[in-house]
């Protein structure tokens, strides 16, 4: 058997996942994760759109953010961003994909932010 790059590892996770996942009963709150920046996007699979979005690179955010004293304090932010302007939007619950990222860190911290900015999930 051969062994798998963690690339292929990853990306047959998140696969994984998403056949847990109730796609299209609900909204969907998707993170993606680098070294240095965060983002995220509620995308609602029945239309195919973005509904709300945000980003540790967003110039918006970019005030809040420099005042961060770390990348998880920062993912707080972007998901207390990314709640409130879901919620501006008429969206109270959500189904949060992780994709593939373990739920501890930063990912943890942008889904309590956005908790934290009114969506449930």
């Amino acid at each position: 058997m051969a062994h798998k790059n963690k690339h292929e590892s990853w990306t047959e996770k998140k696969r994984r996942l998403k056949g847990h996942l109730a796609i299209g009963k609900y909204p969907r709150l998707v993170v993606f994760r680098s070294n240095k920046n965060i983002s995220a996007q509620v995308i609602d699979d029945n239309i195919g759109s973005t509904l709300a979005a945000a980003s540790s690179t967003d110039k918006g955010l970019q005030a809040r953010i420099e005042k961060a004293q770390g990348k998880i304090e920062k993912s707080a932010i972007v998901g207390e961003t990314l709640g409130e302007a879901a919620v501006s939007k008429g969206l109270s619950k959500v189904i949060f994909d992780r994709n593939g990222y373990r739920y501890h860190g930063r990912v943890k911290a942008l889904a309590e932010g956005a908790r934290k900015a009114g969506l449930q999930f």
